[in-house]
């Protein structure tokens, strides 16, 4: 998509910083953290949210998952634990039409908001 800022960060026209690249994944810090780590994952391909994956397209989402723990692991807060966030549609707070997953952690995290 020509307008999508995440489709724009994935191809390098808008600035990131960058913290886990492969062929079907990016990760990068977000630019507003909700705690000392806060980092945005997403695919390298267009998926507007969540209720359009596919068969096909869920590889990607598999990907998400296998690389969260390396970067929790990397940056160094995998063991004492961190949250994996999607939100899909705009009633779920999903504000960029590009599937997106927040991986946060750092700190102790309280249910259901903290």
């Amino acid at each position: 998509m020509e307008d999508c800022l995440f489709c724009k960060i994935i191809k390098g026209e808008i600035p990131s910083t960058k913290v886990y690249e492969d062929d079907m994944v990016y990760a990068f810090n977000d630019i507003e953290p909700q705690a000392p780590y806060h980092i945005v994952i997403v695919p390298k391909i267009h998926i507007s949210s969540a209720n359009e994956l596919t068969e096909e397209n869920s590889k990607y989402v598999a990907r998400i998952f296998e690389v969260v723990p390396k970067i929790a692991k990397e940056l160094g807060f995998a063991e004492n634990g961190y949250r994996v966030i999607n939100n899909c549609g705009e009633d779920g707070g999903q504000t960029v039409k590009h599937l997106h997953f927040h991986l946060t952690g750092g700190r102790q995290f309280l249910w259901p908001a903290g």
